[in-house]
């Protein structure tokens, strides 16, 4: 385990060391969750274009489901149980992270609740909506995980664990999404 703590902290300070005065600014906009308001419109809009009245409802329904479960999971149940305090409230090393704006979170870190909400929102869009330009989700998810490191607040295993904890929450309501619509009962002449 000291191994694992020892090479995250070394990856963390390698990846948080890379920073400069204009890309600061730009990474604490692309980790506040307000930025991301217009992406978010966009995506409701899409799931009730692309797919049919009922069957968007339900789907706008399971992507508010997965994010309330990823949300919680990462910041209300795990955090208070596994307290692994954030890089910028470790004394050891808090001196030698890289902070944008003074900002340096709350207490604990692990997981990442930005991770894990980003994937769950990538990865239940992508699933949901089944269309190639989904997949750039990912890529955001990446990217706003990586601010997170950038501003010193979370270690590369915050990030990790909370991808795959949200990662699992979309997958998840997902399953339960599909068994919902394969269930619904039909009316005669719907195929």
């Amino acid at each position: 385990m000291d191994f694992l703590l020892n090479l995250d902290r070394q990856i963390f300070f390698a990846l948080n060391a890379l920073h400069t005065p204009w890309l600061d600014l730009v990474m604490y906009w692309i980790s506040d969750t307000l930025i991301w308001l217009p992406l978010y419109a966009f995506l409701l809009y899409k799931i009730f274009v692309i797919l049919p009245r009922k069957q968007a409802i339900t789907a706008a329904l399971s992507v508010a489901v997965a994010l309330t479960i990823s949300d919680q999971l990462s910041s209300k149940v795990i955090r208070p149980r596994v307290e692994r305090l954030r890089p910028t409230w470790n004394e050891e090393i808090s001196a030698q992270v890289h902070t944008v704006n003074d900002y340096i979170g709350g207490h604990y870190g692990f997981p990442s609740s930005h991770a894990a909400n980003t994937f769950c929102a990538a990865v239940i869009v992508i699933l949901l909506l089944r269309k190639p330009w989904t997949r750039w989700m990912l890529a955001w998810a990446l990217l706003v995980s990586y601010s997170r490191i950038y501003l010193g607040v979370h270690y590369p295993g915050d990030i990790l664990a909370g991808a795959l904890l949200g990662s699992a929450c979309a997958w998840g309501t997902y399953v339960a999404y599909q068994k919902l619509a394969n269930n619904s009962p039909r009316r005669v002449g719907d195929n």
